[in-house]
C-alpha cells in the first residue's frame, strides 16, 4: 500500500472522519459489524478498515454500507455540479462574448 503512503492530511482527516460517521449511525442502529457487513454484502474486515478510515477501501463499499443503514441519499450533495460554484465560474468565462445570428445559406439549386 505504498500509494497510500503519501495521503494529502485534508483527505486523511476526512476519510477518518466518514468512517467515524458512519460507525456512529452503525452504533446507533445498534447493528454490529457482522450485521451491517452482511447486509450491505461486503466483508467484515472491509467494513472494519472502513470505520477505521483506511484508505484503501474501494467507495463502492462506502456507498453499499451507506445504502444498508438507509444513508444513501446523503450523496446526492457529493461533487453535484449544480453546487459548483468554481466549475459554472470557469464554464461561464469560455462562453463566446458574442452571439452572431447563423446566416441563411442561399441554396441555388433550391426547386
Amino acid at each position: 500500500m505504498g500509494a497510500f503512503a503519501s495521503l494529502p492530511d485534508v483527505v486523511a482527516q476526512r476519510v477518518k472522519e466518514l468512517g467515524h460517521r458512519i460507525r456512529l449511525a452503525r452504533t446507533r442502529r445498534k447493528l454490529s459489524i457482522a450485521a451491517l457487513a452482511a447486509k450491505a454484502g461486503i466483508d467484515r474486515n472491509t467494513l472494519g478498515a472502513l470505520e477505521h478510515g483506511k484508505p484503501g477501501v474501494a467507495i463502492s463499499a462506502y456507498i453499499l454500507t451507506l445504502w444498508a443503514l438507509g444513508l444513501e441519499r446523503t450523496l446526492d450533495a457529493v461533487a453535484n455540479p449544480d453546487t459548483d460554484i468554481h466549475g459554472k465560474t470557469l464554464e461561464a468565462s469560455r462562453l463566446p462574448k458574442r452571439v452572431r445570428k447563423p446566416r441563411s445559406a442561399k441554396d441555388e439549386y433550391d426547386f
